[in-house]
């Protein structure tokens, strides 16, 4: 069993780690099952929007821009909690899904396995 912090411990300030490209990894966790749903990078504007409207927002690595998940699609992840791992550098978003995680259309964006040299689905 993990040790929990005293009763009074003292709230620690906010002061996420960015890298050096302003960017900090974030995992996309459904808060009903615990499963890992995508895995994406937050930049500050991303952080700060996902915070303020409770929908996970990023920053696209490829089209260098903010974008919210599911704008297109539909496929919003509506945040319940944000935790912050020990180093303040990594993000876990939990998440109530409206429908697939995954662009592909599975429900998470970690939907195949690798075994010997192939990836094979893996079913839901």
């Amino acid at each position: 069993m993990a040790a929990q912090p005293p009763e009074n411990y003292a709230i620690e300030p906010f002061a996420p780690r960015f890298d050096a490209a302003g960017l900090i990894t974030a995992v996309a966790v459904d808060d009903r099952t615990g499963a890992l749903l995508m895995l994406a990078h937050m930049d500050a504007e991303a952080l700060a929007r996902t915070r303020e409207t409770g929908k996970a927002h990023f920053h696209s690595r490829s089209r260098g821009q903010l974008w919210m998940k599911g704008e297109s699609s539909g496929n919003v992840l509506h945040v319940t909690e944000i935790r912050v791992d020990c180093d303040q550098d990594a993000i876990e978003l939990r998440c109530r899904p409206a429908g697939p995680a995954c662009h592909t259309g599975a429900t998470s964006c970690f939907y195949r396995k690798l075994e010997d040299d192939g990836l094979h689905r893996v079913l839901d």
